[in-house]
């Protein structure tokens, strides 16, 4: 399957980690996966740089540790004799390829690959990798809880939690390594493999850095690229660019769906959820759906992909049961925070996209005052129209994006221009009468105001505490 960014020829994979010793290697972006990956080639005898266009004040925390290490840090921009010297450039996911930096690297063939990559190469037992453009958090979530639930050796990580290359250490022959990858993980892989691997739904979201939704589209697709016909795939039925990676993997493919039985795979029927081992086979009951505790439909069909991925990992259906009902809502994904005077408040800033707070504002019948903006990444935001019409009686825009969505939106929705997410939660928790939802699902990124998803979520729900009773 050709990637669309670079091939084995002019960008031969890394064969050995040992290859690294003594070599000159570049680690271009100081985000938390740059760090540790510079640490880790250090660790390995690699002759270590680190590159960050930022400002060495915006990394006081990070510069220490690195220099410590023996490691070489350029800060406040790139310079191009330090991107000419290397035998190797490692990638952080923050950095875009089209960089004019990483274009010259790549147009001299200098080998350049990511962070996960990188760790994939010593990584020992088995991947699950889960990608998508909504539910990756939770479903990563959930299948590392029922694993290590039913007992297995399991570690989370990747675009959540610990970076790849910090897995590494912690890792045996009978480990299970559950990974959140994203988009910008996986334009820089050339030899990672996943024994099982999910694609959960395709649907615009970072077209300010992948320029087409067919090129963001291809390089979700990329998780399957070196799967062969002895791993799985799991894939959504019911998301037509998700279906389409199927005619692109040489894996095992196995489906879910919210909406009608599969040939293979985990899917609804009536009241319960259930999943069918082999095509033609007997489907097992796993459980309920009342006794999924988490709130909307999008979040059945992360349990339901889930689900699939466990039971090929070999974990008992009752098994599976047991853990999804004792699963509790990750931190910022339709997190309930409290209830104040009779009004409920919901933390969903990881909805950094227009599809995820379609899917959050869905999760509630009505009376829902919900915050919109943030960074803009060039959505349309006007498919909200229909259910912010249907079921919100107030819109708070804030950030950068404020003017963008107040323009595409009209006047069919009230507004008001909160700017601040602190005046937000205030002018909302004023105006909000008991029985009313306030929802924190801004549909955009956060670097505008907050260092990520998770300090914006942390900021609400500190607002929210401060609110009196």
């Amino acid at each position: 399957m050709a990637s669309g960014y670079h091939s084995e020829a002019t960008y031969p994979a890394l064969k050995s980690l040992m290859d690294l010793k003594g070599k000159r290697v570049l680690v271009v972006g100081l985000g938390k996966s740059g760090v540790s990956a510079a640490l880790y080639l250090r660790g390995l005898g690699a002759r270590v740089t680190v590159s960050d266009a930022r400002p060495s004040s915006a990394l006081a925390k990070e510069i220490p540790a690195l220099l410590d290490a023996g490691v070489m840090v350029e800060t406040g921009g790139h310079g191009v004799l330090t991107f000419r010297r290397q035998d190797l450039v490692v990638v952080s996911p923050g950095v875009p390829l089209s960089t004019p930096e990483i274009a010259q690297v790549r147009a001299y063939g200098v080998p350049l690959i990511g962070e996960l990559e990188l760790a994939s190469l010593a990584l020992r037992g088995s991947t699950i990798a889960i990608t998508g453009s909504n539910g990756k958090t939770t479903t990563t979530s959930l299948v590392g809880h029922i694993l290590q639930q039913a007992g297995l050796p399991t570690q989370v990580g990747g675009n959540i939690g610990l970076p790849v290359v910090e897995m590494v250490a912690g890792s045996s022959d009978a480990t299970w390594n559950v990974l959140e990858v994203s988009s910008f993980q996986l334009e820089t892989v050339d030899t990672f493999r996943p024994r099982i691997a999910a694609v959960l739904n395709i649907t615009p979201d970072h077209l300010d850095r992948h320029g087409t939704f067919e090129n963001y589209a291809a390089a979700k697709a990329r998780i399957t690229e070196n799967q062969t016909a002895g791993d799985f795939l799991v894939l959504n039925a019911e998301n037509k660019p998700t279906q389409m990676v199927a005619a692109k993997t040489k894996a095992r493919i196995v489906w879910f769906s919210a909406e009608r039985r599969v040939k293979q795979g985990a899917f609804v029927h009536g009241d319960g959820i259930y999943f069918l081992p082999n095509e033609g086979g007997t489907p097992e009951p796993v459980m309920p759906l009342v006794e999924v505790p988490l709130r909307g439909a999008h979040n059945v069909e992360n349990v339901l992909a889930a689900v699939a991925m466990v039971r090929l990992a070999g974990v008992a259906a009752e098994a599976v049961r047991k853990a999804v009902a004792s699963f509790q809502a990750v931190e910022h994904r339709l997190q309930f925070v409290a209830n104040v005077r009779g009004v409920d408040y919901y933390n969903d800033s990881k909805a950094t996209n227009v599809d995820a707070a379609i899917k959050a504002l869905a999760s509630f019948p009505g009376g829902v005052r919900i915050i919109l903006g943030g960074k803009d990444k060039g959505s349309d935001y006007t498919e909200l129209l229909p259910l912010l019409q249907e079921r919100a009686v107030a819109v708070y825009t804030i950030g950068t994006a404020a003017e963008i969505i107040e323009r595409q939106l009209g006047e069919a929705v009230p507004f008001t221009r909160a700017e601040t997410l602190a005046n937000a939660v205030l002018l909302a928790a004023t105006a909000a009468q008991p029985g009313e939802t306030v929802l924190l699902a801004p549909a955009c990124a956060s670097f505008d105001q907050f260092e990520n998803y998770e300090h914006r979520g942390r900021e609400f729900a500190d607002l929210v505490r401060a609110l009196p009773e």
